[in-house]
């Protein structure tokens, strides 16, 4: 997901219930329980590397680009994949929460506005770590969606080295990314430094990875994509 889109754009999804919070309409000045996140993510879109949403207000237009089986027009399709490394909501500790968001932005969101977006929770996670998660997405991703809806659970895998990084849901059958570290000038990732990620804080920088495959497979808008954009990042957020 982006810059103008996700940067130059107050980007707001709010936090509690899923369609009242992810439509914009939750009470702006409502405080709740601190928040404190540090997560890494495994990310990956149909756009071609390096996703220009960073840097415009629409998204890639995919005519005759490869990997995108046939599909036209102006999208930029996600897989998100999160691992909290440490963090809490109030007193209740975030450390090693795994949950994953797919969607699309649409064609133009140069007003905030997206196309739709599911989450999903690993089993593992609980009450009161998902209350937790859904106030950190709501900070993160301050934009307002057409569609919003939290999905059945569904196992989570996750990993990352500086080669590679992976992550599914049910094994792949539901959703699944896999990234290949691109080649720079030493052995060292390439990394894009100081560009904003949405309105975390702060972040160690884009680490990037172009995909083998970032797959959605659930529902009437399942999605499938190969060599198009990827990459790791690290963020840390903060907010009453």
């Amino acid at each position: 997901m982006k810059r103008s889109s996700r940067f130059s754009l107050p980007v707001i999804l709010a936090c509690g219930i899923a369609m009242f919070l992810f439509n914009g309409t939750a009470d702006q000045k409502t405080t709740g329980p601190s928040l404190s996140m540090n997560a890494s993510i495994v990310e990956a879109c149909s756009c071609p590397m390096f996703c220009q949403c960073y840097f415009n207000s629409a998204p890639a237009g995919h005519e005759g680009h490869e990997g995108h089986g046939g599909h036209v027009g102006h999208f930029c399709k996600f897989n998100n994949a999160f691992k909290v490394n440490h963090g809490h909501y109030g007193d209740t500790s975030l450390d090693g929460a795994k949950f994953w968001v797919a969607g699309d932005l649409g064609k133009d969101f140069s007003k905030g506005q997206m196309d739709w977006a599911v989450l999903t929770f690993d089993p593992a996670v609980t009450k009161e770590q998902r209350a937790g998660i859904m106030a950190a997405l709501g900070k993160l991703y301050p934009v307002k969606w057409d569609s919003f809806s939290v999905a059945k659970d569904s196992p989570m895998a996750w990993q990352a080295t500086n080669e590679a990084a992976s992550a599914s849901l049910d094994g792949g059958k539901t959703a699944e990314i896999a990234l290949k570290k691109a080649n720079g000038m030493t052995s060292d990732p390439v990394v894009i430094k100081n560009l904003p990620y949405w309105a975390a804080q702060s972040n160690d920088g884009f680490v990037l990875m172009p995909n083998t495959v970032e797959a959605y497979h659930a529902g009437n808008k399942a999605f499938e994509y190969h060599g198009t954009n990827g990459f790791m990042i690290t963020f840390d957020l903060s907010a009453n």
